[in-house]
């Protein structure tokens, strides 16, 4: 059976994943089948069986991309030269910069729930937290508790998910992203 792709173009996860990744944009999870993948892919849907199980691997493929690069985002601020209070603010605003420049992967990630793939989404979106957790334990100029840190993140959540649709970039935003990051440093510190 042919792939349907060149020789010189072999048929990759990360092909596959970036392609799927427009059409379950374009249509949502439900209306996007193996078999319509494998066409925008320009492939077999069996070659796409080759590296993913079900349609339900290939979303969760795509989410923990998502995940991956927000996460490195994060790390690489932390790992920033500034002092410890202004790495907090910009991993607080990477984190806005991330959502609203990448809307729709923001939407897998935190916002859509597809019951297929509802445990894929939360494990990736709760070992994605512990990390921001820790960044924002290790970077606070005092011993925050749990709920503290929760209270940022939905803050900082909130703020992306009133934004998203009604901006297309953080550029957009950046005036009241500085303003409500500011906000939320002001309740960790006090």
């Amino acid at each position: 059976m042919s792939s349907h792709k060149p020789a010189s173009q072999e048929l990759t996860k990360e092909m596959i994943v970036q392609q799927a990744r427009t059409l379950f944009v374009e249509k949502g999870f439900h209306d996007v089948s193996m078999r319509s993948i494998a066409k925008q892919v320009g492939c077999t849907h069996g070659a796409l069986y080759y590296h993913f199980k079900n349609k339900v691997e290939l979303f969760g493929a795509i989410v923990e991309v998502d995940f991956s690069a927000l996460n490195n985002l994060l790390q690489d601020t932390v790992q920033g030269a500034e002092e410890n209070i202004k790495k907090l603010k910009n991993v607080f605003l990477s984190f806005i910069e991330f959502g609203l420049n990448n809307q729709s992967q923001y939407e897998f990630m935190f916002v859509a729930r597809y019951a297929e793939v509802d445990s894929l989404s939360q494990e990736a979106a709760f070992l994605s937290y512990q990390k921001f957790a820790e960044s924002v334990q290790t970077l606070s100029t005092k011993k925050l508790e749990i709920k503290d840190v929760w209270s940022a993140f939905l803050a900082l959540h909130g703020f992306v998910a009133h934004h998203r649709g009604f901006v297309t970039n953080f550029e957009e935003a950046k005036v009241s992203a500085e303003s409500h990051v500011d906000f939320i440093l002001k309740g960790l510190s006090s």
